[in-house]
């Protein structure tokens, strides 16, 4: 999902029998969907019934279902009332605050036979995820700590300090088998075993917030959410590192969520949770929040620490790693947010309950921002293990408009594309590596058969290109010299040896460069070339684009057996290249076309009398005739 495209919820909570003695308004600050209007819309309206001394209204984070937001929810009934608009606020508080009856129009209905759907768990797309890290968003007011504290908030903390020692918090997230969320995979209890086992006195723990993949928003969502989750799992993190300071590292095109980390760390140190002498004890730990510019190598770790330092974010090699040398040459221990947020639960529950969700070699929950072609976008965490074809079918409500399933891009930009083939592999770290895709942070882009895999490799390619840091020539000249091969393919100029020097570079990148991202950077190509090398092939050697995407392989026709003359094609043609009068059947001329698809846009669905071809052409009249004169 594109940034700008993110969405919020509105949800109703409390009362009984249509005659509630307290109602609970809670809302995010978001603007995409709506939300705000739908906001005002029902504190003004609840103001002019005389409600709203009755109402409490707070904030909460989207529970993740992007398409059917903005969301209304009234408890305890579990009416839920999808994609409402301001418009609808005045029947919304007649009919089911008041009178108690529900709006049919706005109540949530699955497309297809499932029966009634009274709550959110029971909606299929909740049914199969199991929210550990999402637990308390779209739950509590992410700016109010005693909601979070209601919720069992802060409760691994105390227990940590009051009755565990450092060894027993690394033992216990060792044997929970967390890993890394940040893409890596690393286990995180040994990560922090080995900064706690490096020598020196001052030691630092830092939270990786610098989400940059396109169409990205899971680190974002927890922050917005539930700040205090990951405040709770770095603390935890301090007092069993032996780290006295931590810095939280954001972007800040994320104002939202550093507003919210800000209150957060001044409730905290409020409640003494966080500070000098947490909960009394002699353990002391501070944070400090770090804007990052939006540099996406900024989220290699060694290149972030070099951000946070105020030095340019360029990585370095490796080892020393910074669990020995991190932060001002200090031991280190850098985590992604969603592996702090999942610590308190870990330590709560025991490493043996997150232990057993999962597989074998990869514990717990994943969490997906699951956006492109299909029918329900959003952000979804699920047990690992689970398959891809139950998150795009079960969970995505499948391919939108009857469309076929091409193939489902995970990792984002640095990930891999996998075919149907594989739709029933399970999703966890090393299955998907084994096939050519990685975990990574969690993107998962879904395409159809209308896409060209040709054209979303150099779109992946065109991004991890532009966001080189420079400083190592395998991935800066190695990263050009592949996108310029791809360019030529796509525009018609490409040779079958062109699928050779791909490879060649793609191995020298992948053995050569600096960090990780260098190395993952000819990902996304290699996996396309791996399972679609006949959609390359067949833009170099039959010239043409089987997805009818690339547009310097398309030729556009108007097909006489259709057109019926209205002129509504021409008029829209910015270059002038479509002749003919009114009942006439128009004549596209191939000399002057520009291939800008306005013809296509614009021609009645009723007719369908303009088509795109690929790599061929169809018979068409030499010049304008009347309609119906036109014969086979």
């Amino acid at each position: 999902m594109a940034e700008g495209s993110y969405r919020a919820n509105v949800l109703v909570c409390g009362g009984t029998n249509g005659a509630p003695s307290e109602w609970r308004l809670c809302r995010d600050d978001g603007e995409a969907s709506g939300v705000a209007e739908v906001y005002q819309a029902l504190v003004a309206e609840l103001q002019h019934r005389e409600l709203d001394n009755e109402i409490e209204v707070a904030r909460a984070k989207s529970r993740g279902f992007c398409t059917m937001e903005p969301v209304v929810i009234i408890y305890p009934e579990g009416i839920l009332y999808c994609q409402v608009h301001a418009d609808d606020v005045p029947s919304l508080v007649e009919e089911t605050l008041v009178n108690g009856r529900v709006v049919e129009r706005l109540k949530y209905e699955e497309p297809e036979d499932y029966g009634e759907v009274p709550f959110y768990d029971e909606i299929p797309f909740y049914s199969k995820q199991k929210r550990i890290t999402l637990r308390n968003c779209g739950l509590i007011d992410p700016e109010n700590i005693e909601e979070y504290i209601v919720r069992g908030g802060y409760e691994a903390l105390a227990k940590v300090i009051t009755s565990m020692s450092s060894e027993d918090v690394i033992d216990e997230v060792k044997r929970s088998g967390l890993r890394g969320r940040g893409g890596a995979g690393f286990l995180t209890g040994l990560k922090w075993e080995f900064t706690a086992r490096a020598p020196g006195d001052v030691k630092y723990v830092v939270c990786n917030a610098d989400e940059g993949d396109p169409g990205a928003f899971m680190d974002r969502s927890v922050i917005e959410g539930d700040p205090h989750s990951v405040l709770e799992g770095m603390i935890i993190c301090g007092y069993a590192v032996g780290a006295r300071e931590g810095y939280i590292y954001c972007r800040a095109e994320y104002p939202l969520a550093i507003r919210r980390l800000e209150v957060a760390i001044a409730q905290a140190e409020a409640y003494g949770l966080l500070g000098e002498h947490i909960l009394g004890s002699d353990f002391c730990f501070h944070l400090h929040i770090k804007e990052g510019a939006g540099a996406f190598v900024c989220g290699e770790e060694t290149a972030l620490l070099a951000s946070i330092e105020g030095r340019r974010g360029e990585p370095r090699p490796r080892p020393p790693f910074p669990a020995v040398r991190g932060l001002w040459d200090k031991p280190t221990n850098l985590n992604n947010v969603k592996s702090y947020a999942n610590v308190p639960q870990i330590i709560l529950n025991g490493a043996d309950w997150f232990a057993g969700i999962g597989t074998r070699r990869s514990k717990g929950t994943a969490i997906f921002a699951l956006t492109g072609k299909v029918n329900n976008t959003g952000l979804v965490e699920v047990p690992m293990g689970i398959t891809l074809r139950e998150i795009i079918y079960d969970i995505g409500g499948g391919i939108p408009d009857g469309k076929a399933f091409k193939a489902v891009q995970t990792g984002g930009p640095l990930g891999g594309c996998l075919p149907a083939e594989h739709l029933d592999v399970p999703v966890d770290f090393d299955s998907l590596k084994e096939l050519g895709a990685v975990m990574g942070s969690g993107g998962m882009i879904v395409v159809d058969e209308d896409t060209c895999m040709v054209e979303l490799a150099k779109f992946f390619l065109t991004f991890a290109a532009a966001e080189s840091c420079g400083k190592c020539v395998p991935y800066r000249m190695g990263g050009r010299r592949m996108l310029e091969v791809l360019t030529r393919i796509v525009e018609g100029e490409g040779k079958l040896e062109d699928l050779d020097t791909i490879r060649e570079i793609a191995a020298g990148m992948e053995t050569g460069s600096l960090c990780a991202l260098g190395q993952l950077t000819p990902g996304p190509v290699m996996a396309a070339l791996r399972y679609f090398e006949d959609e390359f092939r067949a833009h170099i050697v039959d010239h043409c684009c089987p997805a009818l995407e690339c547009q310097a392989f398309l030729s556009y026709y108007v097909r006489p057996d259709k057109c019926q003359g209205c002129g509504i094609c021409a008029r829209a043609c910015p270059a002038e290249a479509i002749s003919g009068g009114k009942r006439m059947i128009h004549v596209i001329d191939q000399s002057k076309c520009i291939k800008c698809g306005n013809c296509l846009a614009v021609c009645p669905s009723r007719f369908s009398a303009v088509t795109k071809v690929s790599g061929d052409s169809i018979e068409v009249p030499a010049e304008p005739v009347p309609v119906g004169e036109w014969h086979e």
